[in-house]
């Protein structure tokens, strides 16, 4: 790996990230660290985080608000793939990670610096989505990862950092490990390492407990373009306001909570907890749409594609030739997918009820049992004589 001179850091402004600004300098030599927070719709407030790393020790602290981009680059397009890791996750933080690392990459070129570093540990899933997607994007760069290597304790940690003036956590009332985006909150760690605690209500903060929901249905129309969501309630947004909306209306009805056992890439089963309330809708009202606009054998194939995406995501493999392989797949898959789909939001479930679509490929003639039925029906036994036909041979040489 060997050292480096100047380094960009990813930033968060926890405390192992505000550790790796004096660990960097003093252990490893950097003369120069540059931070940089990305603004993903995380909530914080980025300008005290970007005073914070001043104090550190960085000489630069940089504020990247990548939001649209998140959401139109890779948000969207894993919308499109239907993307859900084991069929569950939707990949809300795993696909923030390849954004992070273009922006870091950006960063190193317009500052000159010959690395960057993340405050990742060994046994999680971002450093490898960090290392190779930079890798994948400059191969030249080093990269830079403290935490897998210092040691620490979690009060190791924070002793050192004490050390150089980054202040402990207020509280340790509060040990869960959070990562929150615009798409969603991931909660991990305490007790919820235990896989037969239920988790806490208040974990929760963007999907109400179901005590506290409406009692009367809410209706919510989603249009799309191409795969791409457009419309809510036939009122046209911006990418982060449509998902910022959605987040609001669906999380009020206290769906899009997942609770399970996730096999990390390194080997280790986690106990994760996410908060995906729009973006769990979206995928959902996608995958329906698809169904109405896609033909049989187009709808099944993709579904095999759309898990092999989501595995590349997950594993860090965003930047990778399969992946542009098969979004150049999914991107053609798409061309008729333009629709709406009414969701029905009650008591913590998310029920299509309704879609339509100028591409649909319902006929209503040939799929109404009553007097307007034009399917041939005496077609069908000729039919099923020679789709039946290789089963019968085989029968009978089986039955001698």
């Amino acid at each position: 790996m060997g050292r480096a001179t100047k380094v960009v850091l990813a930033y968060s402004g926890g405390v192992d990230t505000s550790v790796c600004i004096p660990y960097l300098k003093q252990e490893w030599g950097v003369k120069e660290v540059i931070t940089l927070a990305a603004d993903l719709g995380q909530g914080d407030e980025l300008g005290p985080i970007q005073e914070k790393a001043l104090k550190a020790g960085a000489s630069e602290s940089l504020v990247v608000d990548a939001k649209e981009e998140f959401i139109t680059d890779y948000a969207f397009p894993a919308i499109q793939a239907n993307a859900l890791y084991e069929n569950r996750y939707p990949l809300s933080t795993s696909l923030a990670r390849p954004l992070i690392a273009k922006l870091l990459v950006e960063a190193a070129a317009k500052y000159g610096a010959d690395a960057i570093a993340h405050g990742c540990t060994g046994k999680g899933n971002d450093q490898v989505r960090f290392d190779v997607s930079t890798t994948a994007l400059n191969p030249q760069l080093k990269i830079l990862a403290p935490a897998r290597e210092w040691g620490f304790s979690r009060e190791q940690t924070i002793e050192y950092g004490e050390r150089f003036g980054i202040p402990a956590p207020v509280t340790k009332k509060y040990p869960y490990s959070i990562d929150r985006n615009l798409l969603g909150r991931s909660i991990e760690a305490g007790p919820l390492e235990d896989p037969m605690t239920e988790p806490p209500e208040e974990i929760y903060l963007m999907t109400k407990a179901i005590g506290d929901t409406p009692d009367t249905p809410e209706y919510v129309e989603i249009g799309f373009v191409k795969g791409i969501p457009t419309t809510i309630n036939s009122e046209t947004l911006a990418p982060v306001a449509l998902v910022s909306k959605l987040n609001e209306i669906v999380g009020n009805h206290g769906f899009g909570r997942i609770d399970m056992i996730e096999n990390r890439l390194v080997g280790i089963k986690s106990r994760e907890i996410y908060e995906v309330p729009g973006l769990l809708v979206l995928i959902q009202a996608h995958w329906d749409l698809e169904s109405l606009t896609l033909t049989a054998d187009v709808t099944q194939y993709k579904r095999g594609i759309e898990e092999t995406y989501s595995k590349l995501v997950y594993n860090g493999l965003w930047y990778s030739p399969l992946k542009a392989a098969i979004d150049a797949f999914i991107q053609q898959t798409q061309e008729r997918v333009t629709g709406t789909v009414r969701v029905k939001l009650f008591k913590g479930t998310a029920t299509i009820v309704g879609r339509q679509s100028e591409n649909s490929l319902y006929s209503s003639d040939l799929a109404t049992y009553g007097e307007e039925d034009r399917f041939d029906h005496k077609a069908a036994e000729g039919f099923i004589y020679v789709w039946g036909l290789p089963t019968r041979v085989w029968s009978e040489k089986m039955k001698g």
